[in-house]
């Protein structure tokens, strides 16, 4: 693999970090700022929790425009920014409403690097090795869910206001990402399709100069033929990309892994866990997370997108399965724990390994951003309202059925997976746009 290449996708990668570092982090203060605040179950799901996930709704939707205005680079330097400002200002502030704002600023950071990370990296990568570099994205992501799981553990019990050592501590790696990624060239694709082909000729002479700028234009122009300066993706002619960015994205976190995520430490109390073990517990679901995923990365481009999330899928459905069982039938001891790392293993090596790779494929390159922003915003719609219902649901219906009603859209899944889902792996970016198109000219 290209080390040049390989080094500027880590870089990228790290959006990734941020991402999931900024989502868990959150679940260690979870019930000391419900305490604090005496915020009731509703207001502190939907905004002390919630807020953040609103924001990355945001940053989804809107967080092409930059990507194509600006350019990949530049928004991911801006995420950085974002991820910085949220840090400090959540450490320090002294009420619900302040601290809501603040997490809601990182949510947009982690909107807008779900869509100009993964498609920077898709951008420079070759066909051959582009699952596994664009999969760093997610390595990143559960590796920020793991230290994010730890740092939680060792800052717990830091005094009273232990929660803003926990939040606050993200300022550190998110500005550390930002002097990195000023490093980083722009996309070569990128800049042909603004018609800079100087630089763009540049930046391919720099990370691969096998590929000539020549053969990359044609296949972009070829690309391009027959389509108009005024597409979308919601012309007909897209229409099996679009639906199959929704179907990737809605049943994501239709298994509920948001919701576990934020709320693991609680999810472990509730099954009979104490805090200081429910924290250790977590770091248990970082650690399988990590593990599962680098597997999943390794394989996704031997094995391809499809079978991943075939095993993704029954591993799914066996492993919510019995955590409804444990929870329904009052399982007591380690049962539930166990069976949560089973399910976060099954999201690793599935769906976690496969989603950004895939969303990042399907779509042209002059639409790339917008799909993206499409299959993101889809994503993070459900993320924030599946999460925010989490503390009334467990309440009035308990975790037993919660988690039985995942496991059966998880059946859905594994249908979706057989019947609709392409395969993906090994074709250019070029050939993908042709490919899944409507338009066969």
């Amino acid at each position: 693999m290209n080390n040049k290449i390989l080094r500027i996708s880590l870089i990228a990668a790290l959006a990734g970090f941020l991402f999931g570092f900024d989502t868990v982090v959150i679940s260690g203060a979870d019930k000391k700022l419900q305490f604090l605040w005496d915020s009731s179950d509703a207001f502190h799901g939907a905004v002390v929790m919630g807020m953040a996930l609103w924001g990355t709704v945001v940053g989804a939707i809107f967080g092409g425009f930059p990507t194509n205005k600006i350019g990949r680079k530049n928004t991911l330097i801006w995420i950085g920014v974002l991820y910085s400002i949220s840090a400090i200002g959540s450490a320090f502030a002294n009420d619900p409403i302040t601290f809501a704002v603040f997490r809601f600023i990182g949510g947009l950071g982690v909107g807008a690097s779900t869509i100009a990370a993964p498609a920077y990296i898709s951008e420079i990568a070759p066909a051959k090795n582009r699952g596994r570099l664009v999969g760093f994205y997610q390595f990143m992501l559960v590796f920020g869910i793991l230290v994010a799981f730890m740092s939680n553990y060792a800052l717990n019990g830091l005094g009273e206001n232990d929660w803003r050592w926990m939040v606050g501590v993200e300022a550190i790696p998110a500005i550390i990402y930002t002097l990195f990624v000023l490093s980083v060239p722009k996309s070569p694709r990128w800049l042909l399709t603004k018609n800079r082909d100087n630089e763009a000729e540049e930046v391919l002479a720099s990370i691969n100069p096998e590929l000539s700028l020549a053969a990359l234009k044609k296949d972009i122009l070829n690309e391009h033929n027959d389509q108009s300066s005024s597409e979308n993706i919601f012309m007909k002619k897209y229409k099996f990309p679009l639906m199959l960015a929704f179907f990737i994205a809605f049943f994501n976190q239709f298994s509920g892994i948001n919701a576990f995520l934020y709320y693991a430490p609680r999810i472990f109390e509730a099954a009979g866990l104490g805090e200081s073990t429910a924290l250790l517990s977590s770091i248990g679901i970082g650690v399988t997370n990590l593990v599962f995923t680098i597997l999943g990365i390794f394989l996704i481009d031997k094995l391809g997108r499809k079978q991943l999330m075939y095993f993704g899928s029954v591993g799914y459905i066996i492993s919510l399965s019995l955590v409804a069982a444990a929870f329904i039938l009052q399982w007591e001891g380690m049962a539930v724990p166990i069976f949560l790392f089973f399910f976060i293993a099954s999201h690793a090596i599935g769906q976690g390994a496969v989603i950004w790779v895939f969303i990042s494929e399907i779509f042209p390159n002059h639409l790339r951003a917008s799909g993206q922003a499409f299959g993101s915003s889809t994503h993070w719609v459900l993320a924030a309202i599946i999460p925010s219902l989490v503390p009334v649901l467990f309440t009035k219906i308990g975790p037993g059925p919660v988690f039985a009603f995942f496991a059966f859209m998880m059946v859905l899944q594994l249908l979706f997976v057989h019947y609709i889902m392409p395969e993906t792996k090994g074709l250019s970016l070029e050939e993908l746009g042709k490919k899944l198109s409507g338009d066969k000219k």
